[in-house]
């Protein structure tokens, strides 16, 4: 399978929106929502362009990642990360490896662009084998109830979370 990874274009936005409520529609840990999430998130001054990818394959939009900034605060700090938040890849290709390339290109441009993290709430299974590990090992907590296993964070770069805890703060487009 010969899968294109490349920058979303304002022109994608409509089919990116299809693919998303597509690949979200039979999960039931999902709000069904994600695809407006989206449409909030590229309004705000969270959103980077160069991190929201699509994947192509013969000029088709399978599947698409976002990444996007967020805080973590203290009581002394606030540090800056990255937050996963959706990946989404059409039913009908997923488990083909297409999220796992879509998550690693998206690594590589968001390191490109200096950003040292990402954190994310998701599988406890899936994501580690891109290195990310329990986010309470490095004292970063989430403002709502979530286990322990699915609050994941990952280093871009060496020591990347050195001198970063706290808790995530989410911007309002996160919850309207």
């Amino acid at each position: 399978m010969n899968i294109k990874i490349r920058q979303e274009k304002p022109a994608d936005y409509g089919a990116v929106f299809e693919l998303i409520e597509e690949a979200f529609r039979k999960l039931e840990i999902s709000n069904h929502q994600e695809q407006f999430f989206v449409e909030r998130l590229r309004k705000s001054d969270a959103f980077i362009p160069e991190l929201s990818l699509v994947a192509l394959l013969e000029n088709k939009i399978v599947g698409h990642i976002v990444l996007s900034k967020i805080k973590i605060k203290n009581e002394e700090k606030e540090c800056q990360t990255l937050i996963l938040a959706p990946v989404s890849v059409l039913p009908e290709f997923q488990n083909q490896g297409i999220g796992s390339q879509l998550i690693i290109e998206a690594h590589k441009k968001a390191t490109e662009l200096g950003f040292k993290s990402v954190i994310l709430v998701g599988h406890e299974d899936y994501y580690p084998r891109f290195g990310y590990k329990k986010a309470v090992g490095f004292g970063i907590k989430q403002p709502f109830d979530v286990p322990e296993e699915n609050n994941l964070a990952v280093e871009l770069v060496e020591n990347g979370l050195n001198d970063v805890s706290g808790t995530v703060e989410y911007p309002k487009y996160f919850f309207e």
